[in-house]
């Protein structure tokens, strides 16, 4: 059984850093790609890291390039998402998520499992 679950969320000032993690308790994490996504208060949920299944592939929503750091780790069955020089409008709670593929989504329709969130506030 997949069981995802999401840390380091927390408050911090404009230009400040964050990273998160994302913990699978099963034993099939090496077998998903996974993904980051993240929703506002009133808005959609939103695409904002995906990375392949062995870490060769990362892909970053506009947004956040340049700015935040997807990665893994397969012998501790987690993910990362670090977060730097972060911004008021990176507020959101964030998840993660993992998909029966090699290959990262953008769609949150193409995920098979989720966690269960991490709230992320910047402050100005």
């Amino acid at each position: 059984q997949v069981q995802l679950v999401e840390s380091g969320g927390g408050l911090v000032q404009a230009g400040g850093s964050l990273r998160l993690s994302c913990a699978d308790s099963g034993r099939t994490f090496r077998n998903f790609a996974m993904g980051w996504f993240r929703q506002a208060p009133g808005k959609e949920r939103e695409f904002v890291a995906g990375i392949t299944i062995n870490g060769g592939s990362t892909a970053y929503a506009n947004s956040v390039k340049g700015r935040f750091t997807i990665s893994r780790d397969n012998a501790k069955n987690t993910v990362y998402l670090q977060m730097d020089s972060l911004k008021p409008e990176d507020t959101a709670v964030y998840y993660c998520a993992g998909r029966n593929s090699y290959l990262y989504s953008s769609s949150l329709n193409e995920y098979h499992y989720w966690g269960q969130g991490t709230q992320v506030t910047v402050s100005s």
